[in-house]
């Protein structure tokens, strides 16, 4: 996945910028939705046989859920991602991140409330891919 000497992309966070996106993760941690709440009692603890981190620091972002030796991030979206100007940069932040050779999965927040085994099923789905 990673060419030989190349640093993987979870350790490429701006020095200048990691204490104040690592402050912004802790914040998000405490004041988690309730999507990322109901999401987080699947992941957490290798339940899908791999290990998921919470808002984890990869390069300039903060990945919701991200589980690194697959390079597999999932993203919740709530509504505000709807507006232009978000998603013109989720498109730029999901570009950035495949370019480091990860799989962004997204889900819109009511996606998981509504259909958590539907959402856990294409996240099992890509776990096995990933693996393979």
């Amino acid at each position: 996945m990673q060419k030989k000497g190349q640093e993987p992309g979870y350790f490429t966070a701006d020095p200048t910028l990691y204490d104040i996106l690592k402050q912004f993760a802790k914040e998000n941690r405490q004041k988690e939705t309730l999507a990322e709440t109901i999401l987080w009692k699947f992941l957490r603890g290798c339940q899908l046989g791999v290990n998921f981190r919470r808002q984890h620091i990869i390069g300039d972002y903060i990945a919701d859920f991200a589980c690194l030796p697959l390079k597999l991030i999932v993203e919740l979206d709530g509504g505000y991602h709807q507006l232009p100007e978000q998603q013109l940069s989720d498109e730029e932040r999901t570009t950035w991140l495949n370019s480091k050779g990860f799989k962004v999965l997204r889900f819109s927040n009511e996606e998981v409330i509504g259909n958590i085994e539907g959402t856990l099923e294409t996240i099992k789905k890509n776990i096995y891919e990933r693996k393979q």
